[in-house]
């Protein structure tokens, strides 16, 4: 993996964007800004327990309610169920649908794809 510095990444101005393209996403998904945040940090963890989840409430505010409407929309999927004997814990990871909101949502900060907007019909 190649190490990228500081004034690498203010070159490629990847976050110049961020702002906007965030809030796009909210609107076109119909997801919350904080459960977008909570998706990049889990998908950047690849497989992750739900405690992984829970111990990361000092960054990312933790409730039930939460969780369960992550897992209830299909953001998150069970990876591994658990069982009583060998597995002590159920792994999770982020599901297709929100890997394939965050990887479009990472080419429109690179310029690699346009946002593209739905405007109400006029009556």
């Amino acid at each position: 993996m190649r190490k990228l510095d500081a004034e690498q990444i203010r070159d490629s101005q990847v976050f110049k964007h961020y702002r906007v393209v965030r809030k796009w996403v909210v609107k076109n998904y119909g997801i919350r800004d904080s459960d977008l945040e909570i998706l990049i940090f889990l998908d950047c963890l690849d497989l992750f327990r739900r405690h992984d989840f829970e111990t990361n409430q000092l960054t990312y505010g933790w409730d039930k309610a939460r969780w369960l409407r992550l897992m209830k929309d299909g953001w998150v999927d069970v990876w591994r169920r658990r069982n009583n004997t060998t597995r002590k814990y159920t792994i999770y990871k982020v599901s297709y649908k929100g890997r394939r909101m965050i990887n479009r949502m990472y080419r429109i900060l690179l310029g690699e794809e346009e946002m593209t907007y739905k405007f109400p019909q006029k009556r």
